[in-house]
């Protein structure tokens, strides 16, 4: 603690110590993530099954146990989640020939699901392609290696004679047909979930997984990502990660040519391993976005408690981890932070969210933290000060000024079945408080939760807020094929929406809005799909379970009323396990495509990460990059106001500048369509922090604009439209669709 102190202090002294104190902590980050690493290998974590098969075979090896039953099961189990498919298959098939049949009985969904997964190693995986695993399967996605989801039907097929009531087993043997291109056709009449090509009676062009083709696709586990623009040349880049410490971060320099390179080794980041989610801000206000990491996610006990990492920006394209010198040295699990001016300074604050089990006797408590920026570089926790310090198993935090009185407030969601709006009565000039208004404002009636997000859907000035359902009894098949059977699954893994009643109170809006669906949302994000002014949403879905086989799904939202799936026509719903989620205009036409970081908890329920092509439209944008003076320098919380006229009728469209939703970032550049409007009559931004207003006056849409605050005139930025580029030649070209001003 003493060398943490001594660190701390010469980080202030002078530029050259600084640098010199950069590079130390750096290295003492990167040392504590290799030692909480090499610590974490024992069978009593949850997920290093490698370690536990390395265990069984031990105890296999003991003559006594050479036949033991109960250990050769485990491993066989042990063996998938290792992604050892075909091992796993092997072992359970011996188990077949020597167990007596009620064993094998209980076996079986257990087998189905080690095939289903040996077909996706083989196919989706080994042989991927731009449609592998997209429900509903179909064209270059379905599979060429039959074998694995030729004997996963034979398999389920013989569980549903004997349980015809298994619906995890009935939606996976009708996945298990489609991966052979047989759905609905040849799939038993009696073990038919019938429709599942259909969605809604919205069409939408399809989007295409171009991430193969561009290097992007990246084999992981769960992870987080950014999308921005991180050297400040106009052009978006590209950063992941993955949940476990063993676990690299990646980043993609935008090549400014339709091509991505790998810069990770350069970028410094290569020693700056794990984290569930990450974020982008700009804590010293000079102007590079730097990079937050959250860890230690899920994890019980010891192995959840593991430090963030703040990631300074050096403007050179390297990244150093400033976390001891900036007092943000913390060791709780955690995915959850928002970073807004909480106290309105002109500095970005960042509220944390922790992962309390307050029940479990191996438990870990901690409290929620709030550190505000000193404005030096370093940061002070005053949650409990501020009446912030929520003890919960927090799984996602996002702020906004839900009462447009000018603060940010919090909204927190939790696994614990509670929920926190918390308004922050901060006074002008005095210390950042805050109270629960959680009962007051009517949200308090959902239990577990997991993503969520403010945002206007409806347009009408006011914060909205989405939180997605994430409370479970089965396997998340379970739920897919009781909607679709028509069976009465109440407020499964919905996405419940709460719409601004404009008074300080919410009113549950999920159903009129089309959002009682079943989805179980982990990392999700929103944004306009087809630059009619209204936000739609991607969700990724999933949970450790192998057998949760579902889709990601996809919302349009229409005309700010209503949600219809289109998850089937736009062709993004992976099976895979969706986490971090952007939606960004990575091409600059004008048309944002959706990155989603995929992969489950497993080593063996890894899967290569997306990046849906959007297909285009014929509606008009508008692309703001914001700079504070007085605000925050990233503009973190301004609020946007567009007012044009459509087709005759005058309309508003609002923003707020943001990354998005809680586990997934976007660009905070924003990224505004304004349907057919030819012109946009006002652009009125009120700058976070200082409440400054200015007008922008007669706009011409398809441009990139950077405002800043207090100057009078906007400036045009001049951007190239990509064409992204494969080593077969072109992906796509420049839509012609964009009008060009």
């Amino acid at each position: 603690m003493k060398n943490k102190f001594f660190l701390a202090a010469a980080c202030f002294l002078g530029s050259s110590l600084a640098v010199s104190c950069q590079d130390s902590s750096h290295e003492e980050m990167i040392g504590i993530l290799q030692k909480l690493n090499k610590e974490s290998f024992t069978i009593s974590h949850p997920f290093k099954e490698e370690r536990k098969l390395a265990y069984c075979d031990s105890l296999l090896g003991l003559q006594k146990n050479g036949q033991n039953s109960y250990i050769r099961i485990e491993k066989a189990s042990l063996l998938l989640k290792a992604g050892q498919e075909q091992e796993s298959v092997n072992t359970y098939q011996k188990l077949i020939r020597q167990l007596d049949p009620m064993a094998v009985d209980q076996l079986m969904p257990a087998i189905g699901i080690a095939y289903m997964r040996l077909g996706e190693r083989s196919n989706c995986m080994l042989n991927h392609t731009g449609s592998s695993c997209i429900f509903p399967i179909k064209d270059d996605g379905v599979h060429k290696i039959r074998t694995g989801s030729k004997t996963a039907i034979d398999i389920y097929q013989e569980i549903l004679k004997m349980h015809p009531e298994d619906l995890e087993s009935r939606w996976l043997l009708n996945i298990a047909y489609m991966t052979l291109g047989d759905y609905p056709k040849k799939v038993p009449k009696q073990f038919l979930i019938p429709n599942l090509k259909r969605d809604s009676a919205l069409y939408t062009k399809p989007f295409i997984d171009i991430a193969p083709s561009l290097g992007l696709n990246i084999n992981g586990r769960a992870g987080g990502v950014i999308t921005d623009d991180f050297n400040n040349d106009g052009y978006l880049d590209i950063v992941t990660s993955g949940w476990d410490l063993s676990d690299p971060m990646h980043y993609f320099e935008n090549n400014k040519d339709g091509t991505f390179s790998d810069r990770t080794a350069h970028s410094g980041l290569a020693g700056i391993t794990g984290g569930l989610n990450i974020q982008q801000t700009d804590y010293n206000n000079d102007g590079l976005l730097d990079i937050f990491v959250l860890r230690g996610a899920w994890l019980s006990g010891k192995f959840g408690n593991q430090p963030g990492s703040l990631l300074k920006n050096n403007g050179d394209g390297t990244f150093s981890d400033v976390t001891i010198p900036a007092g943000l040295l913390y060791y709780h699990p955690t995915q959850a932070a928002t970073w807004a001016d909480f106290n309105n300074d002109g500095w970005l604050d960042v509220f944390i969210g922790t992962e309390s089990v307050v029940r479990a006797p191996n438990g870990n408590v901690s409290d929620c933290m709030l550190f505000i920026n000193n404005r030096n570089g370093s940061f002070t926790n005053i949650a409990q000060k501020a009446h912030c310090n929520i003890v919960g198993f927090v799984k996602g935090v996002t702020a906004a000024d839900y009462d447009n009185d000018g603060k940010p407030d919090i909204f927190i969601s939790t696994m614990d079945g509670r929920k926190y709006l918390l308004h922050n009565i901060s006074k002008p000039g005095g210390e950042v408080d805050f109270e629960d208004n959680t009962a007051k404002a009517g949200i308090e009636n959902n239990e577990r939760s997991f993503t969520t997000w403010f945002f206007d859907y409806d347009n009408d000035g006011w914060q909205d807020i989405e939180v997605s359902d994430y409370q479970f009894e089965h396997a998340l098949s379970y739920y897919s094929a009781a909607e679709a059977l028509g069976k009465p699954v109440p407020k499964a893994g919905n996405v419940f929406l709460y719409h601004n009643n404009h008074d300080g109170t919410f009113t549950d809006v999920t159903k009129q809005a089309g959002l009682n669906k079943v989805v179980y949302s982990m990392g999700a994000n929103y944004g306009d799909m087809d630059n009619d002014g209204y936000l739609d949403m991607y969700l990724g879905t999933g949970n450790p379970d192998f057998k949760s086989l579902v889709p990601n799904k996809f919302f349009k939202n229409v005309d700010g009323k209503r949600f219809i799936d289109i998850t089937a026509s736009s062709r993004t719903g992976n099976l895979q396990k969706g986490h971090g989620v952007a939606f960004a205009d990575l091409r600059n036409c004008g048309y944002q495509d959706i990155f989603a970081e995929m992969g489950g908890a497993y080593i063996g329920d890894s899967y290569t990460s997306s990046l849906y092509l959007n297909p285009g439209n014929d509606n008009n944008w508008i692309s703001l990059k914001l700079e504070g003076v007085k605000a925050n320098k990233a503009a973190i919380g301004s609020l946007i106001k567009l007012t044009f006229t459509e087709n005759g009728a005058k309309r508003s469209v609002y923003k707020t500048v943001s990354s998005g939703g809680s586990f997934g970032s976007s660009p905070l550049r924003q990224e505004i369509g304004i349907g057919k409007a030819e012109k946009i009559d006002e652009i009125e931004i009120k700058w976070a922090g200082s409440g400054t207003i200015q007008h922008f006056k007669n706009i011409l849409p398809g441009q990139f604009l950077s405002v800043t605050e207090g100057v009078d005139n906007y400036k045009v930025m001049s951007l190239k439209r990509l064409t992204f580029i494969n080593k077969q030649g072109l992906m796509c070209m420049p839509m012609t669709a964009v009008n060009q001003h």
